[in-house]
């Protein structure tokens, strides 16, 4: 028999419409994060994105939060490069389509490492990659082993924001690595927890803490993520 409420954590803020979907299933959800980023964009970096942006290169964006810190520093100068784009699903690659008019987005992958795997297959020489300071290994490490340049511009930081939970809940969602190993510091779940993954690199990282069940989104949206959550326990 199904129970008679769920209870859903979310690492992110989530869209009103799927909170309402949740309430209509009988799921109440909440939000706490357990990170924060900041735009680190000083004067030197946004020279070098300017620079950049009078070349003709091939970028490469695997975080929302590193879209929105380069389209900052770009309408600041009011600068609509044409680059070549090769992005990560999901926001990022909407939020990339919407300002880029110019440029074009030649590819988007669900994770870092099938990006990297479009990147080789189209023979790229060289790229610019915008990222964190906190960025994974496997999108640079696959390109350099096959000798393409990687020029790093690290564009945002992320800041662990650790926060105590004592509430038991049915399923947790996570975005990022980051906000798993700040969960974890100081965070413990019961085994009947189940995780939700917006990706594979989250949820390898989730492994490293848990054996609970873990269940990874098909594309990189927050959204479906919760959807897939709703849907998961609407169906037990």
């Amino acid at each position: 028999m199904k129970q008679n409420k769920i209870f859903i954590l979310t690492t992110r803020p989530l869209a009103y419409t799927t909170m309402l979907k949740a309430t209509d299933a009988g799921v109440e959800i909440d939000t706490a994060s357990f990170i924060e980023t900041n735009n680190i964009i000083n004067q030197p970096i946004a020279e070098k994105i300017r620079q950049y942006a009078a070349q003709d290169v091939s970028v490469v964006f695997t975080s929302m939060n590193a879209a929105e810190a380069v389209i900052d520093c770009l309408e600041v100068s009011d600068i609509v490069p044409d680059w070549t784009i090769y992005s990560m699903g999901g926001t990022t690659h909407t939020i990339l389509k919407n300002y880029f008019t110019d440029s074009e987005i030649i590819a988007d992958a669900n994770n870092a490492s099938q990006l990297a795997n479009e990147i080789i297959e189209d023979e790229t020489e060289e790229i610019v990659f915008f990222c964190g300071n906190q960025r994974r290994d496997e999108l640079p490490r696959l390109l350099q082993n096959v000798s393409i340049k990687v020029n790093e511009v690290v564009v945002y930081e992320t800041i662990e924001t650790p926060v105590k939970i004592d509430k038991k809940y049915n399923g947790i969602l996570f975005f990022s690595p980051s906000a798993a190993r700040s969960f974890f510091s100081i965070n413990k779940i019961d085994t009947d927890t189940v995780l939700f993954a917006i990706g594979t690199t989250t949820a390898v990282e989730l492994r490293k803490f848990s054996h609970n069940k873990i269940l990874v989104g098909e594309h990189p949206n927050k959204e479906q993520l919760a959807e897939k959550a709703i849907g998961y326990f609407g169906e037990l």
